[in-house]
């Protein structure tokens, strides 16, 4: 079958948060193809939804598995393999389907998501062109919903991942923007004030701020809330050092 082109298309946290720009391209599509990461894939199905509202099919990709295991020194070379596989399985279906493919994004494409470098290998294997358009993305969310600016006049914002927090910390940042926080590590930070979210954007949302002495318990207790009101947590946090300027 001719594969037309790829689209990377960003969807903010759900129907709601489709740009009209994304919207039209997703109109475009003969169909969104999504990887299943588990037989109940709660995220697949807002995917679905996405999907549904306009008419676009979704074509489901059991998502290789990947070595979580895998010591710090080791993860980029795990995390390769494991794009690799995926390019693997979706290169498969879309010679079998052809047309024009649509790869839904949580956010925003250009933080924290592998998309766009498995569409650029997809592109070179299948010798096409692909296109990225952008979506709202979690920090965007967190700073609307806490009605804050994510930096202070004239100094800049640290943007990091849960895993790799407490070593902006070590290194001195006093003005942290964490993602992907599988768990958030806050200890010896009681001083700091954290802006914290959970779903964003979704009837599961949940936002917790303070000084985070104060709050920690409450940022715990809110996000086994969302889990649970969800099936699935994904959760972003500003911390700011105490020396820091207040937000401008």
């Amino acid at each position: 079958m001719t594969v037309s082109r790829l689209l990377v298309l960003g969807i903010g946290m759900g129907p709601s948060q489709v740009t009209p720009e994304v919207a039209a391209a997703l109109k475009s599509c003969d169909y969104v193809i999504a990887a299943r990461k588990s037989d109940n894939d709660a995220l697949l199905a807002v995917r679905h939804a996405v999907a549904a509202s306009f008419n676009v099919p979704v074509v489901e990709v059991r998502d290789p598995e990947r070595d979580r295991q895998a010591s710090p020194f080791h993860y980029k070379g795990a995390v390769a393999d494991w794009h690799s596989a995926r390019v693997e399985a979706f290169e498969a279906v879309i010679r079998e389907r052809g047309g024009t493919v649509g790869f839904l994004v949580w956010g925003d494409p250009s933080l924290y998501d592998s998309t766009v470098r498995i569409a650029s290998s997809l592109s070179a294997r299948l010798g096409i062109d692909y296109d990225v358009l952008p979506g709202i993305s979690a920090p965007q969310l967190l700073a609307a919903r806490h009605k804050i600016v994510l930096h202070e006049v004239g100094n800049p914002l640290h943007i990091t991942t849960g895993r790799r927090l407490r070593e902006a910390v070590d290194a001195g940042q006093g003005n942290i923007l964490a993602m992907l926080l599988r768990a958030l590590e806050l200890d010896g930070l009681d001083d700091w004030t954290i802006w914290w979210g959970a779903n964003l954007g979704t009837d599961s949302e949940e936002l917790v701020s303070g000084r985070v002495g104060d709050v920690r318990a409450a940022v715990e207790e809110a996000r086994v809330r969302a889990k649970d009101t969800a099936g699935w947590v994904l959760d972003i946090c500003l911390l700011r050092a105490p020396s820091e300027p207040a937000d401008s």
